[in-house]
């Protein structure tokens, strides 16, 4: 039996992706094994979202072939579909992008008869001539223009590597092009699968006990506008609203453009769905969204926030924000800086703006030096630190809804540990295996909430 070995890079879409693929490779009689020594395939599933991201996948893929040199190393994903051939590495025996991970294990099967046969065919040149048999490694490319393609790639799970909760991705692609972001480059157009076919995947997973769901693509507000140019988002949350035996909903990324007085209320009315809302911000100051083409300013933003704070009671609401985007002024830092800190997010995941070549952010004038960045960041780090503890602070007195995950070592003492729906980590003190089980839980003291 071979072995095969995954890591997975980036997002949880890419994450679903390389769950599926290994899920393809047993299914194909595979051994998955750690990504260790000993593997005979060694899959990596890249990312490329920044000139970082890029460099661990390098860092990876020729890890792999350092682990075992005779070994059949795969990168798949992003980073080898934004290159599109520009660049061989050869410590890469196969290339496939995206869109086509669903045929790993063909390509497999196919690169090794291959190999085989170009192997027995030097050998024999080699002993013609008298020395040893060399260069007998070569690259397949499995590769399309993604911008071209209009088809959904199908990828299914029966499981995940988390036992309670599972994500599903429900949607490739992007239409947005903000000026920082390569992404639109290197996963194509919206693309959105089947809504039946989620419906069914959310079904077996249920029967396998899943308790949570998170439905999650790369620009989730944009599902199902290339069905009939029309957003079907909610359509597909109400689907699998209906799933038995699922109790919990949760939304990936959103875009503030979705959030309307209707769509929280259609929200709010299914029970299900976990008032925990990540809306994607970037920045709060105006001008700086106009060079990002971020397709909204920050009034129209705040609006969002109040829809949802309007529909859920003290809903979770989280974010990202760049700071230091070419042009950035102190003026503008503290702009962004005050929206923030007005809007009380639970949390607020910060990145300090990193050129990404191929996005016209990268040719803009007025780059910003790595220390004014680092300053910047470490600022809305604390202001996000503070804005977290008063969040979770105002939920102590008030009996919340558990589902229990693990068992943890905290402060020294072992707890079973899990998340409220707003994704607040709760500890409790029980003997009882409470494993997959949703409890209602007092919350009494700060100690019981885990940071």
């Amino acid at each position: 039996m071979k072995k095969a070995a995954l890591h997975n890079l980036g997002c949880k879409v890419n994450a679903y992706e390389t769950e599926a693929m290994q899920e393809m490779l047993e299914q194909a009689g595979y051994e998955i094994v750690p990504f260790k020594e000993g593997a005979d395939v060694y899959v990596i599933n890249t990312c490329t979202v920044t000139n970082i991201a890029d460099r661990k996948s390098r860092q990876m893929l020729h890890r792999a072939r350092k682990l075992n040199p005779e070994a059949v190393v795969v990168a798949a994903g992003c980073y080898v579909q934004a290159q599109d051939g520009k660049e061989h590495d050869p410590c890469i025996d196969i290339v496939i992008g995206n869109n086509h991970k669903k045929d790993l294990v063909r390509i497999l099967g196919e690169y090794e008869a291959g190999r085989v046969k170009r192997r027995e065919d030097q050998r024999g040149k080699a002993q013609e001539e008298g020395h040893a048999a060399s260069g007998d490694r070569y690259t397949a490319w499995e590769i399309e223009d993604i911008n071209r393609t209009k088809e959904y790639e199908a990828l299914r799970l029966t499981r995940t590597g988390e036992h309670t909760r599972a994500y599903i991705k429900v949607q490739d692609g992007c239409n947005q092009f903000c000026t920082y972001c390569i992404i639109p480059y290197a996963r194509g157009r919206v693309r959105s699968r089947d809504m039946q076919d989620v419906a069914e995947e959310v079904r077996r997973l249920a029967e396998k006990g899943y308790r949570e769901v998170v439905l999650t693509g790369i620009h989730l507000s944009s599902y199902g506008i290339d069905f009939d140019g029309q957003r079907h988002l909610l359509d597909l949350i109400r689907v699998v609203h209906e799933t038995e035996g699922i109790m919990r909903i949760r939304l990936g990324s959103l875009e503030p453009g979705i959030v309307t007085d209707e769509f929280a209320k259609a929200l709010a009315s299914m029970p299900k769905l976990c008032p925990h809302f990540h809306l994607s911000l970037q920045s709060g100051c105006d001008a700086t969204l106009k060079r990002m083409n971020r397709r909204y300013t920050s009034s129209e933003y705040y609006e969002k926030c109040r829809i949802l704070r309007k529909y859920f009671d003290a809903p979770a609401l989280t974010t990202d924000v760049i700071v230091g985007f070419p042009g950035e002024t102190e003026e503008e830092f503290r702009e962004s800086f005050d929206f923030v800190d007005k809007l009380d997010f639970y949390e607020t995941h910060i990145f300090k703006y990193s050129r990404r070549e191929g996005t016209k952010a990268a040719a803009m004038e007025d780059q910003v030096d790595e220390q004014t960045k680092a300053e910047r960041s470490a600022l809305m780090i604390i202001l996000g630190e503070r804005k977290r503890e008063a969040y979770e602070r105002s939920f102590i007195g008030k009996e919340v809804e558990v589902l229990v995950e693990e068992e943890a070592l905290v402060g020294g003492k072992s707890v079973q540990t899990g998340h409220t729906k707003e994704y607040i980590k709760i500890a409790l003190d029980t003997e009882e295996n409470l494993r997959n089980c949703i409890v209602n839980v007092q919350i009494d003291n700060d100690s019981q909430i885990i940071h």
